[in-house]
């Protein structure tokens, strides 16, 4: 939090000051994109008596192509399958008279964002080698494809997939403080005090809370890493990058296989592979007592 580069950590500011209560009314829509799909939605909201009125949304598959292709054809890809939802409001979904339609995009990639609405891509991670897009603005390069796709839209607000979920959490309960993702890549977020933030007093944004973007996905300096995980980093899309959700996938993958031997009863005897063993060659001799405790744990369970 001191300054740029200070930690191991990026721990971004989202520059997000203050979240949803539940008061909220009109019409809303949101672009999610983090992973080899993208999801927009569309939301009614009542305020404090009716809350959520109404909600649709829809999931659009990215084609590989598409992926390791260029900004301009990401973006026309986002913004057109977007037109077309768009086209179909109706129902309980009714636009105040004299407001224009504005869209929340959640972005979960690394970002440099220096406003709610700007946001400087870093790199791309999980799969994506779009070419032209590092050093741009990405809200712009979203609004840019609207407006050539003929949508009289524009984004509100840039956020990372992890404050998506807090301020969405924090929607229904106020006391909702920290938000964790687990999927395509694993990061974190969490509310902070603006004047613990060094590297923002230069805003004069005296007290308050913003919310911070750890980018933990990127943490990996001076952990082990097995041949195996070598091997799946240099033949990832963007090598020596996020190489933390390699072990998200390793440890997700052995425990989905020793449940499914626990269901042939082999639970006992591969429980003693895992500690005998399995475990200790791809964690490199060094792991947690916590994970030892799980997999006794489940182990025993399914076995039983």
């Amino acid at each position: 939090l001191a300054a740029d580069g200070a930690g191991e950590l990026k721990m971004i500011p989202s520059y997000v000051y203050s979240l949803p209560t539940g008061s909220e009314t009109g019409l809303f829509y949101a672009l999610d994109l983090g992973g080899t799909n993208f999801r927009v939605l569309r939301v009614q909201l009542g305020g404090k008596d009716k809350r959520v009125v109404d909600t649709e949304s829809e999931q659009v598959s990215i084609p590989k192509e598409i992926m390791h292709g260029t900004t301009e054809e990401l973006f026309d890809f986002i913004a057109s399958r977007l037109s077309k939802f768009v086209a179909m409001e109706g129902g309980n979904f009714q636009l105040q008279e004299g407001r224009k339609r504005e869209i929340g995009f959640t972005f979960s990639f690394p970002v440099k964002q220096t406003s709610i609405d700007s946001g400087i891509l870093i790199k791309w991670t999980k799969g994506f080698a779009v070419s032209g897009t590092a050093g741009k603005d990405v809200v712009a390069c979203l609004n840019a494809a609207m407006e050539r796709q003929g949508l009289d839209m524009s984004v509100s607000a840039l956020v990372n997939d992890t404050v998506g979920a807090l301020a969405g959490a924090h929607y229904w309960d106020e006391d909702v403080m920290v938000a964790v993702i687990l999927g395509t890549g694993t990061n974190a977020c969490y509310i902070e005090r603006t004047e613990s933030i060094p590297k923002l007093q230069h805003l004069g944004l005296g007290t308050g809370n913003t919310i911070i973007n750890t980018e933990w996905g990127a943490f990996s300096d001076g952990l082990p890493l097995t041949e195996f995980d070598k091997d799946m980093d240099a033949e990832s899309i963007n090598p020596g990058e996020q190489v933390k959700h390699l072990w998200f996938a390793r440890l997700s993958i052995h425990l989905l296989i020793l449940m499914s031997c626990s269901a042939f009863n082999a639970g006992r005897y591969l429980r003693r592979q895992f500690l005998g063993c399995t475990l200790e060659k791809l964690f490199g001799g060094c792991w947690p007592g916590w994970l030892k405790s799980l997999i006794c744990s489940v182990t025993l369970s399914l076995t039983n």
